[in-house]
Order: C-alpha cells, then sequence, then structure tokens
C-alpha cells in the first residue's frame, strides 16, 4: 500500500481543522510549502507547546498554563459572581467587553442528548465544589451565578439544569439578557451585544 506524499498528508491534517474545508487546507498547505523552514518550525514549536502546557485552572475549569488561571489569580475581581460559560472562547468574548470583573466558571460544552452529552460530562461537579468553600476554593461565599450559556436549545436546557442544583443551595442564579439572538453563539456575538446581556441579566 503506497504511502502518501508529504503534502496530501499536510492537506489532510489541517482539513481535521473545524471550518477548513479540503480546498482551503490546500490553500494552507501551498502557503505553509512557500514560507521559509524557519515558519514551520515555529508553528510545529507552537502545535507542541499548547499541547503540553496548557490545562485546566484548578479553580474555574479555564484553559491555562499553570494551575490557577490570570482570572482566579487577580485579587481584583469579585469573587462573590461567577459567570458560567460553554467554553474559553465563550469567556473571552465577555472578558473583552472589558464590563464584567466577576469571575468565570468553564463548563465545556452543554448538555446535547442527541450528541451523548449529559451532566457527567461537564464540568458542573467542580462549579458545585466552589459553592462550598475550603481549603482549595475562594474564602468569600458565592452570592450569584450568572449563566451565559448560548441561548439555543441545548444552551437552555443546560440553564434550566444548573437552576434547579443551583437554587436549592441559596444562591442568586441570574441569566443573561436576550439580548444575544436565539440560536446565536456567544464567541461570535459583538461587545455592545454582550455587555448589555450582562447587565440586563434577569433572575431564573
Amino acid at each position: 500500500m503506497k504511502t502518501r506524499d508529504p503534502i496530501t498528508n499536510l492537506i489532510n491534517a489541517l482539513s481535521k481543522f473545524p471550518g477548513i474545508g479540503e480546498r482551503t487546507a490546500t490553500r494552507l498547505a501551498f502557503f505553509v510549502l512557500k514560507e521559509p523552514v524557519e515558519f514551520a518550525n515555529e508553528l510545529a514549536s507552537a502545535l507542541i507547546e499548547v499541547k503540553e502546557k496548557v490545562g485546566l485552572c484548578q479553580r474555574c475549569c479555564n484553559l491555562t498554563e499553570g494551575d490557577l488561571c490570570a482570572i482566579c489569580r487577580d485579587t481584583r475581581r469579585d469573587p462573590t459572581t461567577i459567570c458560567v460559560v460553554e467554553s474559553t472562547p465563550d469567556l473571552r468574548a465577555i472578558e473583552g467587553t472589558g464590563d464584567f470583573r466577576g469571575t468565570y466558571h468553564v463548563l465545556h460544552g452543554v448538555i446535547s442528548p442527541l450528541e451523548g452529552v449529559g451532566p457527567d460530562d461537564l464540568h458542573v461537579r467542580e462549579l458545585l465544589d466552589r459553592m462550598r468553600p475550603g481549603p482549595d476554593q475562594q474564602a468569600t461565599p458565592v452570592t450569584e451565578v450568572i449563566v451565559a450559556t448560548s441561548p439555543s436549545v441545548d444552551g437552555e436546557a443546560t440553564a434550566l439544569y444548573l437552576l434547579r442544583l443551583l437554587r436549592p443551595l441559596g444562591v442568586r442564579v441570574s441569566r443573561i439578557a436576550s439580548g444575544v439572538p436565539i440560536g446565536g453563539e456567544l464567541e461570535y456575538t459583538d461587545r455592545v451585544t454582550l455587555s448589555r446581556a450582562i447587565a440586563q441579566r434577569r433572575d431564573m
């Protein structure tokens, strides 16, 4: 059986990226070929480094290089408010507004029965642990959890699931306002809309 040539191997590897079809992967592959070898070495090094050094924050499950992410280490943040998001890109989108000064919790997905994703596949247990301050958690009790999952069917189902878990704990649970379009993704929502959605959040 013939081994594929290096160009085909590169095209196949690049086409595995989300949103990258064979045509775009081909353009990227030939772009890499035209660049100096230093570019390829830098790209390869960056890919290896991100896989070897980036892990989950021990407190909020954000992607980070150290044990705690920069947000959890920042003593100027309000530890009494947690904004729950689906992914790190969503966290970065809200953080980009510059208006939210609380902390975050990253679920790394939403409940999606059709895709076989249940609550146990998300970082829900770590969120509940944060409601019970201990030696590994912040000393200040959490008073509000903002559920900022996308307003999709799965995002809403996840929000309701979190509400059922958190309400008995005596914490205020709010939902970002509907300025975010139904079926939309936070990652692609503009800063002004996100900022208003956080400011005009409502109790669940």
